[in-house]
């Protein structure tokens, strides 16, 4: 090519100010707020890793599947069997049947006693 291009009048490169950084100002966090995000030792906190540390574990599973329409929004309750990075496997206490589930698909999980984060 001939290096030459279309330079946009209205998208321009940013004005900056001697002396005047771009970054947000960084503000001092209160030491008595208690932090929820990764620790030392503790990944982030996803789901999958949640799953993993409960196995065992009695859960209620809320899953959509926006392009069926016989199984719109579906609720699977079982003991957690496994879980991985896009799974979880069930299985019914009362039935005793195993449903495996991709994390796709999940909303979000209610759990019936305390859980390992």
């Amino acid at each position: 090519m001939n290096n030459a291009y279309f330079q946009n009048p209205l998208f321009r490169e940013p004005v900056t100010i001697k002396g005047q950084s771009t970054d947000p100002p960084i503000q001092n966090i209160p030491s008595n707020i208690p932090s929820y995000g990764a620790q030392a030792g503790n990944p982030d906190p996803y789901a999958e890793n949640i799953l993993e540390k409960n196995v065992g574990k009695l859960a209620t599973f809320y899953m959509s599947y926006s392009d069926s329409l016989e199984w719109r929004d579906k609720i699977f309750t079982g003991t957690i069997e496994a879980a991985g990075r896009d799974y979880a496997l069930l299985q019914d206490p009362n039935t005793g049947k195993w449903t495996l589930l991709w994390t796709v698909y999940l909303n979000y999980v209610v759990f019936d006693e305390a859980v390992i984060i």
